[in-house]
């Protein structure tokens, strides 16, 4: 299964297209104007499905990874865990964002990415990450991170200049720590620890709760 993720990197030449959709329309699904898939909003019936298409691109070590740490527990900042489907209504592809305190800056941490071998070259993983930055943007948010190879990322407007000051909760690799400022010196200057801040799910708050008593 061919993966695109934002934790492991993308090879430069899977998804080229430029005309990925702005925003999503009021029903939740926008129709590709070059490739047979439509783009929507994440729903609680596609959860095992999403984390078979993680499993097979990303493999188990997935859960080992720095950004897991951001992640684990947490939920997606509301609206932007986004989905493909093919024209059988299968998911051929994911991405999401959280919600995360850059050295104190309010930003976003983008991933996992990851897109199903069978639609490799059709611009699924392009389209993604286009629909996920403008919504982000339009939604007043200021930054987002993720760990990736600059060699894709920098197509969208990623480079490591803006994380030189910022520490991952884990190894990472500083030419693969990337950011993208939607608002003009959002990270200017930022330094120190990346860290979660985004809504708990269900179970970490239970968690918390078993803690206290």
């Amino acid at each position: 299964m061919f993966h695109a993720s934002a934790d492991s990197g993308l090879p430069a030449d899977c998804c080229s297209d430029t005309n990925a959709p702005a925003a999503l329309p009021a029903s939740g699904r926008v129709a590709h104007p070059r490739a047979p898939f439509v783009l929507r909003g994440e729903r609680a019936a596609d959860v095992a499905a999403r984390e078979a298409l993680l499993d097979a691109a990303l493999g188990p070590a997935r859960t080992l990874k720095s950004s897991e740490r951001l992640r684990s527990g947490r939920l997606p900042e509301e609206g932007l865990a986004l989905v493909a489907e093919d024209g059988q209504g299968r998911l051929v592809g994911t991405v999401r964002l959280w919600n995360v305190s850059a050295g104190g800056r309010p930003a976003l941490l983008l991933g996992p990415l990851a897109v199903d071998e069978s639609c490799r070259g059709a611009g699924v993983g392009a389209a993604l990450m286009r629909l996920a930055l403008a919504r982000a943007e339009a939604a007043g948010h200021a930054a987002v991170i993720l760990v990736g190879d600059p060699e894709y990322y920098a197509r969208f407007g990623f480079s490591a200049e803006a994380t030189a000051g910022l520490v991952m909760p884990g190894p990472t690799e500083r030419r693969r720590f990337l950011a993208r400022e939607l608002a003009a010196g959002a990270l200017d200057g930022a330094a120190g620890r990346v860290t979660a801040t985004g809504r708990r799910t269900v179970e970490s708050n239970r968690s918390d709760v078993a803690r206290a008593a």
